[in-house]
């Protein structure tokens, strides 16, 4: 373990090592929150720009903040995402492309938020409200919307046979794929699930999310993994020292091991 070649080789374990323990150490500081969110602070309403940006992920802390926003619907853009409970009930939601008004925006380019309106039990309900939905996009009114913003849940393919335009996920990517007027448009990741449902619809049953831990315990898993690659580092050390030890000491006795002394097979 002494020789030149075996000292450069723990020398080299020692900077994997430390660069190990110091990804160790970022995982434990992500693992606390030093500013946890106060109990009860999704409930109070936030302007949206105030909360998210278009094209960012939404912390995990505000994750069913409840939000206000403005804007007009984009005609032709309300949309039927099957597959949807409310109080266990499964049905659809209708949801539509709310383009944000300017003044509510922290950029100058045309923005948009995925926004679930409300509950049908029925498609031919959901197709009912969209029709009187049409109406008032084409009127182009101004409207007012509180809701609590959630996660993208991620596109996901049709059910087999079904139409390829299909959504059982609410998903602001997927349906950024079927909305019209998208030219440099910004889009949020969440999506807004409205507090007051519209054309008949039911509302969203959106209940407040339950207060979080300070302590993300698989972060602090992260960092345990972390410290047993450190330690493996060194094994790997001293395994691949005693196996070149032990080579050479076989190969030592080998050498000093005279041809007669080794024992004649005996014979039957």
């Amino acid at each position: 373990m002494l020789r030149p070649r075996w000292i450069g080789m723990l020398l080299l374990c020692l900077v994997v090592a430390a660069v190990f323990a110091w990804l160790g150490q970022w995982q434990l500081g992500r693992a606390v929150q030093t500013n946890p969110l106060p109990p009860g602070a999704t409930e109070e309403v936030q302007e949206l720009a105030d909360v998210a940006a278009p094209g960012e992920y939404l912390p995990e802390p505000l994750v069913g903040q409840r939000v206000e926003t403005a804007g007009r619907w984009v005609p032709e853009d309300f949309v039927i995402v099957q597959s949807r409970f409310n109080d266990g009930v499964e049905g659809y939601w209708v949801t539509g492309q709310l383009r944000l008004d300017p003044t509510r925006t922290e950029t100058s380019a045309p923005t948009s938020v995925a926004v679930a309106l409300g509950w049908a039990a029925t498609e031919d309900d959901a197709r009912a409200a969209i029709e009187k939905l049409e109406a008032e996009a084409a009127a182009g009114d101004t409207v007012e919307l509180t809701g609590r913003l959630i996660s993208d849940e991620g596109p996901v393919l049709p059910p087999r046979g079904a139409d390829p335009q299909t959504l059982t996920r609410m998903s602001p990517a997927a349906l950024l794929g079927q909305w019209h007027d998208v030219s440099g448009l910004f889009v949020y990741r969440p999506y807004l699930a409205a507090e007051d449902a519209v054309a008949g619809l039911a509302a969203i049953s959106s209940p407040a999310p339950a207060d979080g831990s300070s302590v993300n315990w698989l972060n602090i898993f992260y960092a345990l993994e972390w410290a047993v690659f450190a330690g493996f580092a060194f094994y790997l050390w001293y395994r691949l020292a005693k196996d070149a030890w032990e080579k050479e000491l076989e190969d030592f006795e080998d050498a000093r091991r005279e041809p007669g002394d080794e024992p004649e097979p005996s014979g039957s």
